[in-house]
């Protein structure tokens, strides 16, 4: 089994991150990696995220050829996924989508921690079009730029503990589902400093796109 995550950014280190985490989730299937090298070197934002979308779609066909069988989109503002689901011919899935999924089926009431606040938008309008509304508490934006993010420095842990909790006790949220690619490598250490069940859209990903698979009818 081979899942491939396209990285529609431009930041080949981040890649490298998201991989290694899906691979840790998913230890038996192998995973591939694309990086967007046309694409921004972050995406924050509507702008960026359609500048971003012809170079993520071209990745397909290569992923393809590569033997993946199911593919993720490795953003989570889910940039270009109605596209790609409707040309890569295997299921595709978004670490937005994953993550709304797995807290809806963990009968969580959750609030999105993301980067800037240009994203908060994006993300909102993503939870009214998938239908995940009802569940969600709130988005939430931690004033981050995303390459801050995956630099994972103590500061970033700090800012991002801090709207966990204050989504628990300001929002109500059950659970914080960290909204950015970069945050799944601090899963741990934020959920001991904050105590709260948490969602990463890369892992919650890779067993979702196992589940898909196991599920699928063969193709030709």
């Amino acid at each position: 089994m081979r899942i491939a995550y396209i990285n529609p950014n431009a930041t080949t280190r981040m890649t490298g991150g998201i991989v290694a985490e899906a691979q840790a989730a998913l230890p038996g299937p192998r995973i591939l990696g694309f990086t967007n090298h046309d694409g921004p070197a972050a995406i924050q934002g509507r702008a960026d995220g359609e500048a971003a979308v012809p170079g993520l779609l071209a990745l397909i066909p290569e992923a393809r050829a590569q033997g993946a069988e199911a593919i993720v989109i490795a953003c989570f503002d889910d940039t270009g996924l109605a596209e790609a689901q409707a040309m890569a011919g295997c299921p595709v899935l978004g670490i937005g989508q994953a993550s709304y999924v797995m807290a809806q089926l963990l009968g969580l009431r959750f609030s999105v921690i993301t980067s800037l606040a240009v994203s908060v938008p994006v993300i909102e309008e993503n939870i009214r079009q998938q239908g995940f509304s009802g569940n969600c508490a709130s988005v939430r934006a931690s004033g981050l730029p995303v390459l801050t993010i995956d630099a994972g420095a103590p500061e970033t842990l700090d800012r991002i503990a801090a709207e966990i909790m204050a989504a628990r006790d300001e929002d109500g949220a059950r659970c914080a589902v960290l909204g950015c690619a970069g945050m799944a490598p601090l899963k741990g250490a934020l959920s001991a400093r904050t105590g709260m069940s948490l969602i990463d859209g890369v892992t919650a990903s890779a067993h979702l796109a196992r589940a898909a698979l196991s599920h699928a009818a063969p193709r030709a």
